[in-house]
């Protein structure tokens, strides 16, 4: 976090770039504030990821969509070809849920937000997903999302695209973020 020459902490600046996405540990408050920020927007299409619990333990990862659909993203026991640790991930979903869901707000003129939560090692095992993303990346509409933190090749090509903005969410600036994302929503949603 930059520092004033007072020594205080310095406001964040406002991404300039047509896509911002949030990146940060698990549980820092990523997928909150693009909640936050989105609670009362009707002009946006995508999805997002959360965990599934079982008596308070994590079992797995569910997608849900901005128009309701809903499909598992990864579980444990599940039996898969890919594997994320200790979860089977589920690509039929992943397709057929996350990326059916960006495909579809890709098409709808209606839709002037996309949002992506999670891109992520567990989505990005699906071509389908990936193609979906970079396809978002690529429309003049902007994005809005989350991307893990860890660095992978196609991970690290969204992060250096000049057309992507990534903020770092921290216990430090996480809320301060809500309010940094409003304004850059307003600046490139609004116009």
């Amino acid at each position: 976090m930059p520092r004033s020459e007072g020594g205080g902490l310095r406001a964040i600046d406002v991404p300039d770039a047509i896509n911002l996405l949030l990146t940060g540990k698990p549980g820092s408050g990523k997928t909150t504030i693009v909640r936050s920020v989105l609670a009362s927007r009707g002009d946006a299409g995508g999805f997002f990821t959360g965990e599934m619990r079982e008596a308070g333990t994590r079992t797995g990862f569910s997608i849900t969509t901005l128009d309701g659909r809903e499909g598992v993203l990864a579980r444990k026991g599940l039996r898969s070809p890919v594997k994320v640790g200790c979860y089977g991930v589920n690509i039929e979903d992943v397709e057929g849920v996350a990326a059916s869901a960006l495909e579809d707000a890709l098409d709808d003129g209606a839709v002037r937000l996309l949002v992506i939560d999670e891109i992520a090692a567990m989505e990005i095992a699906s071509g389908r997903f990936r193609r979906a993303v970079i396809r978002a990346l690529d429309d003049p509409r902007p994005v809005l999302g989350t991307i893990q933190l860890r660095s992978n090749q196609f991970l690290d090509l969204v992060r250096a695209r000049e057309d992507v903005a990534v903020l770092h969410v921290t216990s430090v600036n996480r809320d301060e973020l809500p309010a940094v994302v409003e304004e850059w929503l307003r600046r490139t949603v609004e116009v």
